[in-house]
């Protein structure tokens, strides 16, 4: 299930270079320490990064990343070249 989730981030335009202006970890992206990174949060990290996307990468549709789905979609990162 997860390399579905993580394949349908890269195609809903998720991009290696979006990943790779993110080297930061969950409590720094979880600005206002709620326990959750919400897309708004999300998008400050990753600009790239659509709805969609989010929508995908949280898997219990709670609107907000938690840090076990915040590091699924981290791990999907892959360095610009």
């Amino acid at each position: 299930m997860k390399k579905i989730i993580l394949s349908s981030l890269v195609v809903l335009g998720l991009s290696g270079a979006a990943f790779a202006q993110a080297a930061t970890d969950f409590a720094t992206v979880d600005a206002d320490a709620s326990g959750g990174v919400s897309l708004t949060e999300a998008q400050a990290v990753w600009p790239d990064l659509t709805e969609d996307a989010f929508n995908a990468a949280d898997a219990d549709a709670s609107g907000e990343l938690s840090a076990d789905e915040f590091a699924t979609i981290s791990a999907a990162a892959t360095p610009a070249p």
